[in-house]
């Protein structure tokens, strides 16, 4: 497989107090985005409620390139509409489906305004998957899920990714959540079947 940037210009890095301290602040445009990874990251690590990391420039260790938080979760099938569980579980055998499916949360990810138009979206999506997917993890984890922000640009960078909404349509998502329909629904379950990465 081909190379990307992150492949042949960066190396992945914990995010913590003591690598933010050595860097340059993070910023990828979006205010409450750059708010977490420069100063709220190291505590969720702490908590356990999420694990952060970024890609930081090999020729100059001060910049980070894209940033991510992983942590863990799962997709409750039993309240899906029809077709949409059919969606979730059409490859997994009869007798293997769950009431509740592991799955593994991408919290927050961006990448550094500087380095917009270089596709390390989908190379850092790309690496997500596979390393969620090696089969040696100590628990077995069947999706990825992502709460996408509710805009055209990021659906449109998921679906690209190979992600599906969770639900057909925001009044399905809104009913499901509790929020009434004039109410603003912020973000978009999506999620992607780790089985097209497994190996062995």
């Amino acid at each position: 497989m081909k190379q990307g940037f992150l492949d042949n210009h960066c190396t992945v890095f914990p995010l913590n107090n003591k690598i933010l301290l050595q860097c340059i602040p993070f910023c990828c445009g979006d205010k409450d985005l750059d708010d977490f990874f420069n100063n709220n990251s190291d505590n969720f690590n702490r908590q356990l409620l999420g694990n952060s990391y970024c890609y930081r420039l090999n020729e100059n260790l001060q910049i980070i390139v894209c940033a991510f938080t992983m942590s863990n979760s799962s997709i409750d099938a039993r309240h899906l509409p029809g077709s949409r569980k059919k969606k979730l579980t059409e490859h997994i055998p009869f007798e293997k489906r769950l009431k509740n499916y592991p799955a593994a949360l991408i919290g927050r990810l961006g990448v550094n305004n500087d380095y917009n138009g270089r596709g390390i979206g989908t190379e850092l999506v790309t690496y997500i998957k596979q390393l969620i997917a090696i089969p040696t993890n100590t628990c077995a984890c069947r999706y990825l899920t992502v709460d996408a922000y509710n805009n055209p640009a990021t659906i449109r960078f998921y679906e690209a990714n190979g992600f599906q909404t969770l639900f057909s349509t925001e009044k399905q998502e809104k009913e499901h959540i509790g929020l009434l329909n004039d109410e603003e629904l912020k973000t978009r379950i999506m999620f992607f079947d780790l089985i097209k990465y497994k190996i062995g």
